[in-house]
């Protein structure tokens, strides 16, 4: 029985909803009048408290996926980006994932951390080691961090993760300083996320991996990931925790697409119906190379195309939540989705546990990765390349300081009002980012986008204002925001 306000799993996540919701798209996917429609329903709509979008539901989203008339397709790409121009306008979040260990009990058949690999040594940094590498992440510039861990209860217990979240705040280093913590580590207790919630993390990120059940346990055949429902229905713990803002993924190849479509966007709604605030982000990461992993043997890959239709069907869908593509993926993949819904990437990334410290840009271990790079370009070259094509990197993290979090954020997220804050916002982490750590020749780019963006802001007072404070962060202060 299919109920979107149910806390158990396979009520929420209905397999009888889901493989329905499959067979009307089928029936409806060259349905010119019906698509039409629903393109019309999910487009953005000025009114007196700014911008509007209704988005659609799963099984509506799931008719503009199948459909495969290619006039339609790009019907779909163009109302994408016209929903993350209202939304995020040229924003892109940068961030950088920081690898605490490897250690794991869990038997996943995709991820080489999986406890029968002998291939991989098994490392967990301590605190001076995780000083060292925050160190190294501030150097490049980041101010936002994603932690990652394996599932070990002896090994990385909630201890050691708090202990860790409370060093990585603590280090403060020439001008550096890293402002906002999520945190993407395994299901686990109420009274765990309380902890974490106390520890000021940003946003809890946990990836389902797959919303199939059957398919869920045969991937996960011990461990206590094993558990389809206890890890399934961890958001509502995190949100019953106090953790305001959560993050959704599923990691496609692992079960068809459509399927795993459809249970995302039954989640989001869930979250939505239940607690008044759907996903603040949704990642979209596929199947790569790693140690012991061979993506060839999982037979539901991917192309490019699809992955891009996926995503921004996502984002007519879920219009306000924030779109996260990493180094998974390679610079021209990129390019190509920050057109239909992505609104954060990472840059400089390494995927080992201690990838950073005593590194060149060019030099990265390969040991303890947990996944191929595909995007090996340094922080500076992406930021670079992200101006290049006018787009701007923001390093802000003002509205998780000043409280707007949770349904606060998506009040404001919702009607397009969260740009009069994060449009000045990017401009001003920008420029620390240029004063701190560019190359000359990617200042020079990011001065002159400044003056062109600085120009943007409607309100002459808040542009006064944030003039003035990009005239102060040149003469080295720090740390302005709205």
């Amino acid at each position: 029985m299919y109920d979107i306000k149910s806390l158990k799993a396979e009520e929420f996540i209905s397999d009888e909803e889901i493989k329905a919701t499959l067979a009307y798209a089928d029936e409806h996917k060259h349905d010119r009048e019906l698509i039409e429609a629903l393109l019309e329903k999910a487009r953005p709509k000025k009114t007196g408290r700014g911008v509007e979008c209704s988005g659609l539901s799963h099984r509506e989203a799931s008719v503009l996926l199948a459909c495969d008339l290619p006039e339609m397709t790009e019907k779909i790409y163009a109302l994408a980006n016209e929903i993350k121009e209202a939304f995020y306008g040229d924003r892109i979040v940068m961030f950088a994932p920081l690898y605490l260990s490897n250690y794991c009990v869990n038997k996943c058949v995709y991820c080489p951390y999986h406890v029968q690999n002998k291939e991989i040594p098994r490392k967990k940094l301590t605190q001076e080691e995780v000083r060292d590498e925050v160190i190294a992440l501030q150097d490049m510039g980041h101010k936002r961090l994603a932690i990652e861990a394996g599932e070990d209860p002896v090994n990385n217990p909630i201890e050691y993760i708090l202990e860790c979240i409370n060093t990585i705040y603590s280090i403060k280093h020439k001008n550096g300083a890293i402002r906002r913590v999520n945190v993407n580590i395994a299901a686990t207790t109420v009274e765990n996320y309380k902890k974490l919630h106390d520890a000021g993390i940003g946003t809890y990120i946990l990836f389902q991996e797959t919303y199939h059940k059957e398919s869920y346990e045969k991937l996960h055949p011990a461990g206590p990931k094993h558990n389809y429902a206890y890890h399934t229905e961890a958001m509502d713990r995190a949100m019953e925790g106090g953790i305001d803002d959560v993050g959704l993924g599923v990691l496609f190849g692992l079960d068809l697409f459509r399927y795993e479509f459809a249970g995302l966007l039954m989640h989001a709604e869930h979250l939505e119906a239940v607690h008044g605030v759907g996903p603040h982000t949704i990642s979209v990461p596929r199947v790569k190379k790693a140690s012991d992993i061979d993506p060839n043997v999982f037979d539901n890959s991917i192309d490019d195309d699809t992955f891009a239709k996926i995503i921004a069907c996502i984002r007519i869908a879920v219009p306000y939540t924030g779109m996260i593509i990493s180094t998974r993926e390679n610079e021209t993949c990129r390019e190509k989705v920050m057109k239909l819904g992505i609104s954060q990437i990472s840059g400089g990334s390494r995927t080992s546990v201690g990838g950073y410290a005593g590194y060149t840009p060019e030099e990265r271990p390969h040991d303890t990765e947990q996944f191929d790079v595909s995007d090996q370009r340094s922080l500076d070259e992406v930021v670079k390349w992200l101006m290049d094509m006018d787009y701007i990197p923001s390093f802000c993290t003002a509205c998780y300081r000043e409280g707007r979090t949770g349904d606060r954020f998506m009040a404001l997220c919702k009607v397009g009002q969260i740009q009069n804050c994060c449009h000045p916002n990017a401009l001003l982490t920008l420029q620390e980012y240029l004063q701190d750590y560019a190359s000359p020749e990617t200042k020079k780019v990011g001065e002159a986008l400044i003056d062109r963006e600085i120009q943007k802001v409607p309100d002459p007072k808040r542009r006064e204002k944030a003039l003035d404070y990009l005239n102060r962060i040149r003469n080295g202060e720090r740390d302005f925001r709205f």
